[in-house]
């Protein structure tokens, strides 16, 4: 009878695995579409940052590609020319082009922003990983630099940590990952705290599961949607960032476009250009707010529990 009872239920367990391999699958495109019509702010915004990165990208590789060189101060004859066909975006006080400037400041938003939050998110799940699984005191001291880091406001940790470095695009980078790095350890550490409490996670520690095994099988993947959204929202942070720096004069450069730097000049001439300080304002608005709206879309989409909101 017993066996009789453990064939059946061996035969139900076949037949259901059958009918979940029979369930059609959806494409890549098919998430994608449906993803659009589910979060179509998300998907708006998602298009807005990948051609942001698209211009960025190719206006590095194929300078001919702007309307004028961004340093070029001969690319329109008259200083302060007001948004028009001859310059879409106007010019500067130097008669450079402003839509060539605002497409060339992409390339340091977009380079800052990606390198920094890619390698500090990267750099700070790991850590957070590490330190909620090892425990004890490693944890403890690693919480306790974390709760040092994150007694500064950020703004004022990246001002202080630029100035010893000097102004570049690199030194920016590396004050950015200092700022990202104390808050990421924790969204991380708590999550891992609480998924090593599963009773899935506890099993395989009590079958004699090695610690690398259950990282990599049990962990990591449960902490890869938390990782994907906390790299856009601090995507949005970074540029933000960036642009304050460049705008306090202690980030980027001068002679480099950068947007930061453009809305600076701008808000000193505003009375008499009044669309130097308004396009790079549009500029870094439209920019953050759609990283932003992506990172809300993405968060609500890969959660499970806000799936059905």
């Amino acid at each position: 009878m017993t066996t009789s009872n453990t064939g059946q239920g061996m035969a139900i367990a076949d037949a259901e695995d059958q009918l979940l391999e029979m369930r059609p699958r959806q494409t890549q495109v098919q998430k994608l579409v449906s993803f659009a019509k589910s979060k179509p702010l998300g998907a708006v915004s998602a298009v807005i940052i990948l051609l942001t990165i698209l211009a960025a990208v190719v206006s590095y590789v194929v300078p001919s590609v702007l309307p004028h060189d961004p340093l070029d101060v001969r690319a329109h004859e008259e200083k302060y020319l007001p948004p028009g066909p001859g310059a879409l975006l106007g010019s500067d006080h130097l008669g450079r082009d402003e839509l060539s400037r605002l497409i060339a400041g992409s390339q340091i938003s977009i380079y800052v922003g990606l390198l920094s939050v890619g390698i500090g998110v990267t750099l700070g799940a790991l850590i957070g990983i590490l330190s909620a699984y090892i425990g004890g005191k490693v944890d403890l001291v690693i919480q306790r630099i974390v709760d040092a880091m994150m007694a500064f406001p950020p703004i004022i940790l990246a001002l202080g940590l630029v100035a010893v470095l000097g102004g570049s695009a690199n030194n920016v980078i590396i004050a950015l990952l200092v700022i990202l790095l104390p808050g990421t350890i924790r969204v991380i550490r708590s999550q891992v705290l609480s998924i090593k409490e599963l009773d899935y996670t506890l099993a395989a520690t009590a079958i004699g599961a090695g610690s690398i095994r259950i990282m990599l099988k049990h962990i990591l993947p449960n902490v890869v949607a938390s990782y994907i959204v906390l790299g856009t929202i601090t995507l949005g942070f970074a540029i933000i960032i960036e642009a304050s720096l460049s705008f306090l004069g202690v980030g980027v450069p001068p002679d480099i476009p950068t947007w930061g730097g453009m809305l600076t000049r701008g808000t000193e001439e505003i009375r008499i250009a009044w669309w130097l300080a308004v396009f790079p304002g549009i500029a870094i608005s439209v920019v953050v707010f759609a990283i932003n709206f992506l990172g809300d879309a993405l968060r609500d989409t890969l959660d499970p529990r806000l799936r059905g909101r």
